[in-house]
């Protein structure tokens, strides 16, 4: 069963407000979930544009969250430890696209059976490489955003 994840701020395939890209505040969105399983030590959440001209865009990454969080208010700080974007700043970069069409924003919620053995500012690449085989669920949220 995957975990459900919502966000006050947007639905599933709609478009993201303006304050959480690069055109406004530029803050991370609201987000919530539920059906986290039993067992779960550690949830982790990449946020990723599979869309940009480069390749898949890296906006978020944040990891060793406490197993028992449900929610994660807007701009939050405080609270796992932030990785590395690749806007090459650590914490969340939001959506920045080009101008055209709109691009698809995921923002992935992973449970894992323990925690990430990474240092603050680990990449996408390094959080991937240490869930690999602790991954019990997962769940996403898909928003819209184009300039």
């Amino acid at each position: 069963m995957p975990i459900q994840i919502t966000s006050s701020a947007f639905k599933d395939g709609e478009t993201i407000p303006a304050q959480y890209t690069c055109d406004g505040a530029n803050v991370s969105p609201p987000l919530a979930w539920s059906g986290v399983p039993g067992g779960t030590h550690s949830l982790a959440v990449i946020a990723d544009d599979p869309d940009a001209p480069v390749g898949t865009w890296v906006h978020w990454v944040l990891y060793n969250l406490p197993a028992g969080q449900t929610s994660l208010v807007e701009g939050v700080q405080g609270v796992g430890l932030q990785g590395t974007n690749d806007f090459r700043k650590i914490g969340y970069g939001g959506p920045c696209p080009p101008r055209g069409k709109p691009h698809r924003y995921f923002f992935k919620l992973y449970a894992l059976d323990s925690t990430a053995d990474l240092k603050p500012g680990g990449s996408k690449a390094d959080l991937e490489k240490a869930m690999q085989g602790h991954i019990l669920a997962q769940g996403q949220l898909m928003g819209r955003y184009g300039r």
